[in-house]
């Protein structure tokens, strides 16, 4: 059964910085690409970034590019995304996927 925790979320100030954790459980998380997306207040879900299954690869969306970055640990099944120089346009629940599977969420508000 596959489990994806994510953890990190919070508050945090315009220009602030936050690292989401996500914890992968019940599949092979090294051979599968990852995905961290997010959905603001009243819109849909968002890509955000994602990246390659060995890590080596990463893609972001213009939106965070230069401010974000994607990483994994595959020996301990672990994504994250470290989030800088955060805005307000950021506040949103974030999730990790798996392919169509989201994990729990995790709460990002930016607010001064």
């Amino acid at each position: 059964q596959v489990q994806l925790v994510e953890s990190g979320g919070g508050l945090a100030h315009p220009g602030g910085s936050l690292r989401l954790s996500c914890a992968a459980s019940g599949f092979a998380f090294g051979d599968f690409l990852m995905t961290w997306v997010r959905q603001a207040p009243g819109k849909g879900l968002e890509w955000v970034s994602d990246i390659s299954s060995g890590g080596t690869i990463t893609h972001y969306a213009d939106s965070v590019k230069g401010r974000f970055t994607i990483s994994r640990d595959n020996a301990k099944n672990m994504l994250y995304l470290q989030m800088n120089n955060l805005k307000p346009d950021d506040t949103a629940v974030y999730f990790c996927r798996k392919q169509s599977t989201l994990g729990q969420e995790t709460q990002v508000t930016v607010s001064s």
